[in-house]
């Protein structure tokens, strides 16, 4: 019953989006008010409906009825109930009414926070989100319905992927879903002003806070997408540039693009060009994501589903959804125009060069990803491209960026005297170059490229800092600095913030790229070897049987070259019910300056007690540093985005300056003052 119920509330819900849509439509572009009403109610309803499906699915999980075809498929009854749960989006079908889920969820959230829009908007930014989840649920119910019935009942299901039995990766398809699917919404406000003509400031005002939440939570999805890898998969890496990990990639990269466009557009009133094609394509490439990941075109451990049918599907509504959106650009084109003008040493020069790279990095991943699959279905044969051609395209681009990125914090709007932002900025870099020159030289050798790169990341660290303490002093006279730094707009400390962890993601990715370590042994139980600066004693191998799993458990003291043991590690190898290749799951030491890490390979040899093990053990300089980066970054995105400046009502409208954005409505809100 409660299958057929989850199933009903599904259909009814793909049928009051095709309602909210119109409905939404028709209201928003002829201006008639009085659907504004039923618009919000469908909405609301759509989430719930959704809410009690995906909840009916889940119950079918808990429950182990595995008549349901996609339960026996991803779960059995030896299963712990977490996992069980997680389950319910660990397979194709779950993850897209998952999708679906959260589409209806941010769609709820605007109608519900978005009160101080105009009506127009209040009605087609729903409407386009509608119809974009009409789309993913006829998807659901023609080719992907998880409540699909199986006959005959087998006894037990097929268990859920052994990969997938992991935290890491119960929690990262949600966030990483909320990122790809927040990205709906600024795609959203983009069609909408697009249809009334109405690119103003404002626009960029309403869209700004949704997209830096849908960057945020996309951030996350891919900072545990990546921790997962790097413990779970037992090759000590945390980005190979597979072609699913980039397709997560290009909507973040598109999407922080976006960010610092809109910014621009608020303040100046310029950029709208990049700003509404930057909302296309960070959206539509989160279509493209799932095409790749569902379409069945790529091998991958990420990748679901292998049906080439439902990646004709995606890939049409892909067409559908970026063609009608480039057509309305198109036409609203010749209402971009702006006047507004700017030098090159400015910060609209600055965070305009910032696009460019981001937009320059953007395309090279994508042409790196999606250039084997064309030739391939060109018939021109099999062609990998791997980490080299990213490593070698991308770094230039990156330190680019960073370069602008720190000379961004000591420019003003519009122009400024060479003699002053000189007198600004030369001791943060002459702090920066000597830091630079000097960081390597605490993991040995010293490279230029390195010393290079680590004096930007500081560049950009000490821009930041610096512009705080201006700020500090400017604002703070008379105060304690706790006082006015509470003071300060959330905005302006959440870019900071997100600046000083993309500075310290960039030292840490740096440093373990250029010095880390790998040493491959075979050990006896009880054996010491000397494996680099560090002693590994192999202890003892200790068994374990878990709820749906057997494992050995390796016990290894390292000591360093001096003896003294810094502590005990412990990889597993488990062998699941469900069969398949054993699992490894790594063990690592973790501290300030370096993570030591140890996976436990295949025994070589026949008896347990007597034969050596293969062990790969690396040394990994920074790569905490790499986490923390991204936490930081997630920390800023989330106080920009709750900036309370974005909710206050407007008393007098006036431009900045001529020439600057459009002046708008006295029910907006005054949007807040700093840039991206």
């Amino acid at each position: 019953m409660w299958v057929e119920l989850g199933h009903f509330c599904l259909i009814l819900a793909s049928v009051l989006t095709l309602f909210c849509g119109l409905a939404g439509l028709i209201g928003g572009i002829q201006q008639i008010n009085s659907l504004l009403a039923p618009v919000r109610m469908a909405t609301l309803l759509i989430a719930v409906l959704l809410a009690a499906s995906f909840a009916a699915l889940t119950q079918a999980f808990v429950a182990d009825d595995f008549s349901v075809r996609y339960v026996a498929s991803h779960s059995n009854s030896l299963l712990p109930l977490f996992y069980k749960v997680a389950a319910v989006w660990g397979g194709h079908e779950g993850s897209l009414l998952l999708w679906g889920l959260m589409l209806s969820f941010w769609a709820a959230a605007v109608s519900l926070l978005s009160h101080g829009l105009p009506e127009r908007l209040q009605m087609l930014v729903p409407a386009v989100l509608a119809l974009l989840g009409l789309g993913f649920l006829l998807f659901i119910l023609l080719t992907s319905n998880p409540f699909e019935r199986l006959n005959p009942v087998p006894i037990d299901g097929a268990d859920l992927n052994p990969l997938l039995q992991d935290i890491g990766l119960v929690a990262h398809p949600p966030f990483l879903y909320l990122g790809y699917v927040g990205f709906s919404v600024a795609f959203a406000f983009a069609i909408a002003a697009l249809i009334t003509g109405q690119l103003d400031a404002a626009w960029a005002k309403f869209s700004r806070p949704w997209t830096v939440a849908a960057w945020v939570f996309l951030t996350i999805g891919i900072l545990l997408g990546s921790m997962w890898a790097y413990y779970e998969l037992g090759w000590g890496g945390w980005w190979f540039w597979d072609p699913v990990e980039n397709a997560s990639f290009m909507p973040w990269i598109a999407g922080t693009a976006l960010i610092h466009s809109l910014a621009v557009a608020e303040k100046r009133g310029v950029f709208k060009h990049w700003t509404v094609l930057l909302a296309i394509s960070a959206f539509s490439l989160s279509l493209l994501g799932t095409f790749l990941v569902r379409s069945g075109v790529l091998t991958s451990v990420h990748a679901f589903a292998t049906d080439p049918a439902r990646g004709s599907f995606i890939l049409a509504f892909l067409a559908l959804v970026v063609g009608a959106a480039l057509a309305l650009y198109a036409w609203r084109a010749p209402a971009l125009a702006q006047s507004v003008r700017f030098t090159w040493l400015s910060r609209e020069a600055s965070l305009l060069l910032n696009n460019v790279f981001l937009v320059a990095a953007c395309a090279a991943v994508f042409i790196g990803t999606l250039f084997p699959l064309l030739m391939d279905a060109l018939g021109g044969g099999k062609f990998s491209v791997g980490p080299p051609y990213f490593n070698r395209v991308l770094t230039p681009l990156w330190l680019a960026l960073l370069f602008f990125l720190s000379i961004a914090p000591s420019l003003h709007w519009r122009e400024n005297k060479w003699v002053r932002f000189a007198r600004r900025s030369y001791i943060c870099w002459a702090a920066a170059l000597l830091l630079g020159a000097l960081t390597p030289l605490l993991f040995g050798e010293w490279r230029w490229g390195v010393a290079l790169a680590l004096a930007l990341a500081w560049g950009v660290l000490l821009a930041a800092a610096q512009d705080i303490v201006q700020r500090l002093r400017n604002t703070g006279r008379g105060l304690s600095w706790g006082q006015a730094l509470r003071r300060q707009p959330r905005a302006f400390i959440g870019m900071h913030l997100a600046h000083i962890g993309l500075a310290v993601f960039a030292m840490g990715a740096t440093v373990v790229t250029a010095y880390e370590t790998e040493y491959d042994a075979v050990i006896m139980p009880r054996e010491t070897l000397t494996l680099g600066e560090h002693q590994v004693t192999f202890q003892n191998l200790q068994g374990f049987v878990g709820p749906n799993y057997e494992a050995l458990i390796g016990h290894f003291r390292i000591a360093d070259e001096n003896g003294r043991v810094m502590g005990l590690l412990r990889p597993e190898k488990r062998q699941y019910v469900s069969g398949g290749e054993p699992m490894t799951e790594a063990a690592i030491m973790r501290n300030f300056l370096g993570d030591i890490y140890i996976s436990l390979g295949e025994m070589q040899g026949s008896d347990r007690a007597t034969s050596g093990w293969l062990i790969r053990l690396y040394t990994k300089p920074l790569m905490g540093w790499v986490w923390a980066g991204c936490l930081f970054m997630v920390l800023g995105g989330g106080l920009a985005m709750t900036d309370p400046r974005y909710r206050r009502r407007k008393v007098k409208e006036k431009a900045e300056h001529p020439g600057s954005a459009p002046a708008y409505r006295p029910t907006y809100s005054e949007p807040p003052k700093e840039t991206a």
